[in-house]
């Protein structure tokens, strides 16, 4: 099996090191990942500037590709381009600083790594620990190696991925895996104005989390119970309930 591995935290985070050290021991393993930390860069491509793609080593042996891109660039160089004579298998992004909840998945860098090799037609994987300031990287990588042993590859539907959110806690103490669903979970922005040595006026975006999604299948819901969040995603968006609310309006044919 041939897996590509990015994230959006740069290739020398602790989090794809660590996930290539293990995924290397029961696969071949290929990095490409972002030069430089690209969290919530959301699916962007870059379409007017060059991409480089530079080797770099990690204890002094080749480790993968620094990309000065963001995570969706890192998978399509690495399919289409480094990897081009090879079949990729799986695309596992990750993993990530912090937690891809709710409407986190709107704005990760991770889960776009997973949904552009979706996108690909290639079975994709996002993961992350969910605690930005104790994360346990090592917990995420056994769970998503528990995953790959149990999940048939060739069962994944065009177009789709999982994103996995792992307890930052040790793997013993993880009780299980659940199916969950993309939650409601959101953040209430407002912006805090200040002002720079010059007189002039800046905003620094401040965040709320806001847990109101009461469905127990939620995805943050099962992580607060110790249990993995595993949510199948689409990279389409197409909304049926809003579709039969418009179909009763004469205006449209």
């Amino acid at each position: 099996m041939i897996i590509l591995i990015t994230n959006d935290d740069g290739i020398m985070s602790e989090g794809i090191i660590t996930l290539a050290t293990k995924l290397s021991e029961i696969a071949e393993v290929h990095v490409v990942a972002p030069d430089i930390e690209r969290s919530a860069t959301g699916h962007a491509i870059t379409i007017r500037n060059p991409l480089w793609a530079k080797e770099v080593k990690f204890g002094n042996q080749f480790f993968g590709y620094a990309v000065n891109g963001t995570p969706a660039d890192c998978v399509k160089l690495g399919v289409q381009a480094i990897l081009k004579d090879k079949k990729v298998d799986l695309v596992v992004s990750g993993v990530n600083k912090g937690a891809n909840l709710g409407t986190d998945v709107m704005y990760s860098g991770t889960v776009s790594g997973a949904l552009e090799g979706a996108l690909m037609e290639i079975p994709s994987i996002a993961v992350s620990s969910c605690s930005n300031s104790n994360p346990n990287f090592l917990s995420a990588t056994k769970a998503v190696i528990e995953l790959i042993n149990h999940i048939k590859l060739d069962t994944f539907p065009k177009f789709s991925a999982i994103n996995v959110n792992v307890p930052a806690i040790d793997y013993d103490d993880i009780r299980g895996f659940k199916l969950t669903h993309q939650s409601k979970r959101r953040f209430k922005d407002f912006f805090e104005a200040r002002q720079d040595p010059f007189g002039n006026t800046y905003y620094w975006m401040i965040g709320e989390i806001v847990e109101d999604d009461k469905d127990i299948q939620a995805d943050y819901h099962a992580v607060e119970q110790n249990y993995v969040s595993v949510t199948p995603l689409t990279l389409f968006h197409n909304d049926p309930v809003f579709m039969e609310i418009l179909k009763k309006e004469s205006f449209f044919k």
